[in-house]
């Protein structure tokens, strides 16, 4: 698998260039938001896109059809294209919470308990906006997943602006703490990633090259 990885390493960075610089265009006005965190959420969608467009130019090169004649089972097609995308949002929440901590410590207003709120909005974020598209995708193809992609897109904006939302307002229901309900979506976040990873594989065994 490690071949696969290479080539997808180099088709980001042929294909995916503007992604990145959007994400440190925004990362950049995170730091001088005033505490709009929206800034900080709204690249998770940019980064969880990557795999989805590394498929979509797989199939518009016909690479399907060509993978078809090496030594590579779908299984590890599937998990090259989840194992990149986990990697860039892991980058990605640690820069993140770099940037966000040093925006609080300008500030004045570091908070550990803050930012650790923060790292696990971000993750489940990454996570599920990732998790909701590629199974479609591997199932259907890029052009009839297409409508299972704008949904994500449409979750990942309004989750970014209810995320921003409730870190500001942290209107919780009085019996549970805020955090103790972003940790249960946190861990809900992980185990649809795994769930997603899974079922990718089995529609994509099942699907014909």
């Amino acid at each position: 698998m490690k071949g696969l990885l290479l080539k997808d390493l180099y088709m980001i960075k042929t294909y995916c260039r503007a992604y990145f610089l959007i994400v440190a265009v925004f990362l950049a006005v995170s730091v001088s938001s005033n505490g709009n965190i929206f800034f900080t959420f709204y690249p998770c969608m940019i980064i969880g896109m990557i795999p989805v467009t590394l498929l979509g130019y797989d199939e518009q090169s016909k690479w399907n059809e060509y993978c078809g004649a090496l030594p590579y089972s779908k299984s590890q097609i599937v998990s090259a294209k989840y194992s990149i995308g986990l990697s860039a949002q892991i980058l990605l929440i640690i820069l993140s919470s770099a940037v966000q901590a040093v925006r609080m410590a300008i500030t004045d207003t570091f908070s550990a308990v803050d930012l650790l709120q923060i790292i696990e909005m971000l993750i489940s974020l990454s996570l599920i906006t990732s998790s909701i598209s590629l199974p479609f995708m591997f199932r259907f193809g890029i052009e009839k997943g297409r409508i299972a992609y704008y949904v994500m897109i449409g979750i990942a904006c309004a989750g970014s602006f209810i995320a921003a939302n409730a870190f500001g307002k942290k209107e919780i229901n009085p019996q549970l703490s805020f955090n103790s309900v972003l940790v249960i979506i946190c861990l809900a976040a992980v185990a649809l990633y795994a769930l997603s990873w899974f079922l990718s594989i089995k529609f994509y065994e099942k699907r014909e090259r």
